[in-house]
């Protein structure tokens, strides 16, 4: 084996390693999902659990590796959705594409008369893990060092007072003719002020403070509950939570 493939899988395997780790603990996750309205939100961090079996498979959904530091634009927010579950040796992980390939996913299953809530769960928690800065910015030693902290920041309190989330959201409109086109602008939006907040942390070597994240708990609230406003309006409230 060469020395650059053996440098490679050493790197790989660190990145991935790494990156079992959840964003957002499991009671911040729930929170998220409540504060948007979502009735099935207390299986919010099922996808974490999910990694225990899934491995590989569904790690690379959960961040995105942002080592060149370039900015998220809804192109390449569009280009990710194909990677969706897959194992491919990548490095970069596809938070972003996630999104939108379990919404895809929901879709087609409910058009084929099956049970498809279960997507709407993935889709929940990958936008949740859109917020969290260190999912969003390059596993490096600031990484490595603060990512525990910062998933857990207000985990403790969170779920007793869901009016830190609720103060922080905002209105999104995603439209019915363009939704993909606009739920990409979100996400990139979304990815670019949750990199940044990575970026200031890292320049200040320290952790988000609990205010910092219950803003960033605020876009990810803002941004399911309007998801799931889309789907009833399209679908029906017999299909959607």
């Amino acid at each position: 084996m060469s020395s650059r493939r053996l440098r490679f899988i050493i790197i790989l395997c660190a990145v991935l390693s790494a990156f079992d780790a959840p964003a957002w603990h499991d009671k911040t996750h729930l929170s998220i999902c409540r504060a948007a309205g979502f009735d099935m939100w207390y299986h919010c961090a099922g996808p974490d659990i999910a990694k225990i079996k899934a491995g590989n498979a569904e790690s690379y959904n959960h961040w995105f590796n942002n080592t060149a530091e370039v900015e998220v634009t809804p192109q390449l927010v569009l280009r990710q959705p194909e990677r969706y579950n897959r194992v491919s040796g990548e490095e970069e992980g596809h938070l972003y594409g996630a999104i939108i390939a379990s919404l895809r996913q929901y879709q087609k299953t409910l058009q084929e008369g099956k049970y498809a809530l279960y997507h709407l769960v993935y889709c929940a928690h990958y936008i949740s893990d859109l917020s969290m800065p260190l999912h969003n910015i390059a596993f490096d030693d600031f990484n490595k060092a603060h990512h525990q902290i910062n998933d857990g920041v207000v985990e403790k309190e969170v779920f007793d007072h869901p009016e830190e989330i609720a103060k922080n959201m905002y209105s999104i409109r995603l439209s019915r003719e363009r939704f993909e086109d606009d739920l990409a602008r979100e996400i990139a939006r979304i990815a670019n002020l949750t990199r940044k907040l990575g970026y200031k942390l890292r320049a200040q070597n320290r952790d988000m403070t609990k205010e910092e994240a219950y803003v960033q708990l605020g876009h990810s609230a803002s941004l399911f509950k309007a998801v799931l406003e889309y789907l009833n309006q399209k679908d029906g409230p017999s299909n959607t939570p």
